[in-house]
């Protein structure tokens, strides 16, 4: 049986993490090429580090004849992306820091593999995915992933408009979550480390300045007296970002994803073209756990796909319920392929995923987010909701 008592732990970190400027950047690449070629192959990975950016990886795009014009704006969609973060450190800057370019053209060999030996794109590579859904929040995600992500993005929202001009991009949170009878009730701890611009500030300084955001983030009653508080507990944080530690893309994935609370397959998203099923393969069984417990079929759901290199179709399909259930789980593995292309192909079609949408993914996770008018968050949606009902 599983337990219905414990207290559960997630971490979210900035858009002015390390790990996550690399993430940004990748992702601002990314959503260059398909705007240019929505049919643009791309894996980029960044490294950052002091006064340095490194950003290689395999690239393609239909007409090779506009690669080398298209190379060089690389280094400015960096520099953009490194400015809107909010970085103007001496050692980090966005105008001054050198930008090395190390992309080249696709490996033939993978091209193939997603080409697919009949004609048929098949799979980028071999590998397993996991999609998860609770209803424990409205946008049935993980209650401690969910508000992890919020009390940053809230500190982002107030430091760049101006309101808290002494907060720095670089910052990470924990919320340690406390449940009863399966269901978030209370937070019995709150971590936060911010960098800070002014080097007189304190950790009570620090506290006093983001307390009141994070308790208008959290829902009432979940701080109580008990609540223990760590903000800046290592004192001051003024060196923040690839100054401080370097960067690399794709090192945070269980901020990306669900805080811990469900399984990871490995891969991580950004810098990914959806032809990869590392990223368009986890957004889609987000989106098919999500239909399930949004059509009343279970309190929480998990949903894995596995894949092989060059070959189209995924090699299996598992559910489960965590014996929250109102259906068979085997039940709904044979109404997924029923409902919808679980082809790469498919997923991409489905899901519209051949669009500049990634680079708004980077930070505070790929999921729980409001699906967007132009296709953003797409896997978001609740719309096979009837469609499942009806296939079960």
């Amino acid at each position: 049986m599983s337990r219905n008592n414990y207290i559960f732990t997630s971490e979210s970190v900035s858009e002015g993490h390390p790990d996550k400027v690399c993430d940004r950047i990748s992702d601002a690449i990314l959503d260059a090429f398909l705007t240019e070629d929505p049919l643009a192959r791309v894996a980029c990975e960044t490294f950052a580090t002091t006064n340095r950016v490194v950003i290689g990886g395999e690239v393609g795009l239909t007409d090779q004849e506009k690669m080398p014009g298209f190379m060089a704006s690389i280094p400015d969609i960096a520099r953009a992306c490194i400015k809107d973060i909010g970085y103007e450190q001496d050692k980090f800057h966005h105008a001054t820091c050198e930008i090395t370019n190390l992309l080249h053209e696709q490996s033939a060999h993978i091209a193939q593999g997603v080409t697919g030996q009949q004609g048929d794109e098949g799979a980028g590579d071999q590998g397993i995915m996991f999609g998860y859904a609770t209803n424990e929040t409205d946008a049935l995600m993980p209650a401690p992933i969910q508000y992890s992500h919020a009390i940053l993005r809230r500190l982002a929202e107030v430091r760049k408009n101006g309101t808290e001009p002494a907060l720095g991009p670089d910052a990470k949170s924990q919320l340690s979550v406390h449940y009863e009878d399966g269901k978030p009730v209370g937070v019995t701890s709150i971590v936060l480390s911010t960098q800070h611009l002014d080097e007189n500030m304190t950790s009570a300084d620090v506290r006093a300045l983001v307390e009141p955001y994070i308790r208008e983030t959290l829902p009432d009653g979940w701080i109580t007296k008990a609540t223990e508080w760590w903000v800046n507990p290592t004192g001051k944080f003024v060196i923040g970002g690839p100054d401080g530690d370097a960067g690399l893309t794709g090192r945070k994935i269980i901020v990306d994803t669900y805080g811990g609370a469900a399984p990871h397959g490995g891969g991580a998203f950004s810098g990914k073209d959806p032809t990869k099923v590392d990223r368009s393969a986890a957004y889609v069984a987000r989106y098919l756990a999500k239909n399930v417990v949004a059509a009343g079929m279970a309190d929480r759901c998990t949903v894995q796909l596995s894949y092989a290199i060059g070959v189209a179709k995924p090699l299996s399909i598992y559910v489960d319920t965590h014996q929250t259930g109102k259906v068979k789980a085997r039940d709904i593995e044979l109404a997924i392929p029923k409902i919808i292309d679980l082809t790469p192909r498919g997923i991409r079609t489905h899901l519209e995923l051949n669009k500049p949408i990634y680079q708004r993914t980077a930070a505070y996770g790929h999921f729980g987010r409001a699906p967007e008018a132009d296709g953003g968050f797409s896997w978001e949606r609740t719309n096979l909701v009837q469609a499942l009902k009806k296939a079960v």
